[in-house]
């Protein structure tokens, strides 16, 4: 077993792409995307902090909730979370990012990526309420490239597939896990207490 250490030694395991993979790729959201945009309830946010280490999250809201302002920018809205900012900070050292959106049921994925600076005006704000409250802030993203990504990857994990979903009474709950993994901590948050606290604080 060796290290694959240059692009030339692992072209030459693979191959080239295929024309159409490299031919998919859009500078801008075209009516497709726009349309996967509004049905999607979940995007996975990528961003890259100067210390070169990547940030993943996701985020989710009512589909829709990223609002497309034209066929080069797109809003995200922050809302209540733990205040680490992992993501946001990194825009500041490195205002690439990625966004992975996906639909319940289709199999496709739509990935867009482009430079994102973080806003807090007004008028912005108010077009990203959500149970009556509007974020603190929303990422201004200026697409770059868009494309969708085949199907493969959620095929082979039966995502959508009911019969794959676990019992969660088969797995510790976050309070339990942070019990384990925290010094010190007494603290054990059933996943029920969890729930109902994340009810609460939404928005």
């Amino acid at each position: 077993m060796a290290r694959i250490s240059d692009e030339a030694s692992l072209r030459a395991l693979y191959g080239q792409p295929g024309e159409r993979s490299l031919k998919k790729q859009l500078d801008r959201l075209d009516v497709h995307c726009r349309n996967f945009i509004a049905l999607s309830p979940f995007v996975v946010l990528s961003t890259t902090g100067g210390d070169g280490l990547p940030d993943i999250t996701p985020r989710g809201d009512a589909p829709g909730f990223i609002a497309v302002l034209d066929d080069k920018t797109l809003l995200l809205p922050d809302r209540l979370g733990n205040n680490r900012l992992d993501n946001l900070a990194n825009v500041f050292a490195n205002p690439g990012v990625g966004l992975l959106f996906l639909v319940p049921g289709i199999d496709e994925t739509l990935r867009v990526h482009g430079t994102a600076e973080i806003r807090d005006d007004a008028e912005l704000l108010a077009r990203c309420v959500a149970d009556g409250k509007p974020p603190k802030t929303v990422l201004v993203v200026t697409v770059v490239e868009a494309y969708y990504q085949c199907a493969k990857a959620l095929m082979r994990s039966h995502l959508w597939d009911p019969a794959t979903r676990i019992d969660r009474a088969s797995f510790p709950s976050l309070g339990q896990i942070l019990k384990d993994q925290i010094a010190g901590n007494t603290l054990c948050e059933t996943q029920e207490e969890m729930v109902e606290r994340y009810r609460e604080t939404l928005y």
